[in-house]
């Protein structure tokens, strides 16, 4: 940690509940893509340890390797002796582990590796208070979330075969937050929030359920910041709902990686040529500058007010110090009026340049 940093902790609405501008997500720990041993997953969670001031914030899902996830945090966490006040969790409920009865999981083929269990979604009152308690028991008893979630309640209702079937999901989202809310009350956890891909469904939950923050997902970045999402942001702002934002490289597209959006883009393609030429001169300022671009998506991922942290991802425990060092970047104005002049971000983003 820079010497001349100060981690500064916003508050979750107005839970009492704070946390720190980088949140950790952990779907590596579910084996996301490649199975990782255990002592590298503890490596992970020291490095998060060493590399920011407690509590570390960690988000996390039933969903994530089917419970794998939730299970080495418990375990990584038991293993380095660290005190349940100086860890956040927060569980994405939705998502059950089940026994595995096929030769491999039909919950996500071919994303998940190795980890011995399917998995089903359980979507409704009783449905996400069993997702709790299943959490919990991963966790092990030493440690609760404290924050919890549906899980991409927009993915549900996109798999509605009708009008009436999707009034059907909406209607399972809903008495899942009545669940979540009871939770609440009863002192068990202290902030409910909802993460999704889609904007507009977070929008239209917090007009029907009273929600301390929302996570956004590759909605809020560097290349798409559309007015209509700022506008919805600084209601968000005003109504004292925090915002998480997550995904902020567009699927590693724009630091370098081939897909965007979690689509493999082909520079032969002409529909995709605009976004490699972004990238190119996006890349080309950063050079001028001296700005390496995962701390450019970073900051501008940081740079609406109504956002408290953001989540970061990572398999490799030598990349969690990077991380870090990306939410500490400090990078110049003329960076970003740059960006505006040659067209890469929105003229009239009010909050740099």
């Amino acid at each position: 940690m820079s010497d001349d940093f100060t981690m500064i902790y916003h508050e979750v609405g107005q839970t009492g509940l704070k946390l720190p501008p980088i949140i950790f997500g952990t779907s590596s720990l579910g084996n996301l893509y490649q199975a990782l041993p255990q002592p590298t997953k503890v490596d992970l969670i020291r490095a998060m340890f060493e590399q920011i001031e407690a509590p570390v914030a960690l988000d996390s899902a039933g969903k994530y390797g089917a419970g794998l996830a939730l299970a080495a945090i418990g375990q990584a966490l038991t293993a380095l002796g660290i005190d349940s006040d100086k860890v956040i969790i927060s569980n994405k409920l939705g998502w059950r582990r089940v026994p595995l009865r096929t030769p491999e999981p039909t919950f996500e083929p071919g994303v998940w590796v190795d980890v011995g269990h399917d998995a089903e979604q359980d979507l409704s009152y009783a449905g996400i208070l069993r997702c709790w308690e299943q959490g919990c028991a991963l966790l092990g008893e030493s440690y609760k979330p404290q924050m919890v979630s549906v899980h991409d309640p927009d993915e549900y209702l996109a798999e509605a075969d009708s009008a009436a079937d999707r009034k059907k999901r909406f209607a399972d989202i809903l008495a899942a937050y009545r669940a979540l809310a009871e939770l609440k009350q009863q002192g068990q956890v202290k902030a409910i929030g909802v993460g999704a891909k889609d904007w507009p469904t977070i929008q239209t939950l917090t007009n029907e359920v009273a929600l301390d923050w929302v996570m956004l997902a590759n909605s809020m970045t560097l290349y798409q910041h559309p007015p209509e999402l700022l506008a919805f942001m600084d209601e968000l702002a005003a109504r004292q709902i925090a915002i998480i934002n997550s995904a902020v490289f567009n699927a590693g597209f724009l630091t370098g990686g081939s897909y965007f959006n979690y689509r493999k883009l082909e520079p032969a393609n002409p529909a995709d040529q605009p976004l490699f030429q972004w990238r190119e001169n996006f890349f080309s300022l950063c050079q001028r500058h001296q700005v390496l671009p995962a701390n450019a998506c970073v900051q501008f991922g940081l740079s609406h007010p109504a956002i408290i942290s953001v989540a970061l991802n990572t398999s490799r425990p030598e990349r969690i110090a990077q991380n870090v060092a990306s939410v500490q970047a400090d990078i110049p104005a003329a960076f970003w009026s740059d960006l505006k002049t040659e067209g890469l971000i929105a003229q009239d983003y009010p909050y740099l340049g």
